[in-house]
């Protein structure tokens, strides 16, 4: 069975290539395009996973990275935040497991996700 990554980003291109390279790294994939929405689906599930943009309609990804830090169910969820702004990235160090800054390519994206499922694999 796959592990569950939550991608949260309201850009559909992006969302789309964040998906397709987790998809390569056999990961199934829950694509959320609001805070809002990301919220609830949040509150129902603990992914392995969330690829989580800072800036998102409705409920900023902050307030979600906020959440998700303080939820006990999510705290072996790994957060990647993605970024095109480098010093908001800065400032999740702390918070996020990864800091990715766009414009991110597919193939960085999924050599990371391919090692961050094989790292889950082992534990």
């Amino acid at each position: 069975m796959s592990d569950l990554a939550y991608v949260i980003e309201d850009d559909e291109d992006l969302s789309m290539i964040f998906s397709e390279a987790l998809l390569a790294a056999n990961y199934e994939v829950e694509t959320i395009v609001n805070g809002l929405t990301a919220r609830q689906r949040l509150q129902e599930g603990a992914p392995h996973l969330v690829l989580l943009d800072l800036h998102l309609p409705g409920l900023s990804g902050e307030e979600l990275l906020t959440q998700i830090r303080a939820d006990k169910r999510l705290e072996k969820t790994i957060v990647v935040i993605a970024t095109a702004d480098a010093r908001l990235g800065d400032a999740y160090r702390d918070s996020a497991d990864y800091i990715l800054i766009k414009p991110i390519s597919f193939t960085q994206l999924r050599d990371l996700t391919l090692r961050m499922h094989s790292r889950n694999e082992k534990d």
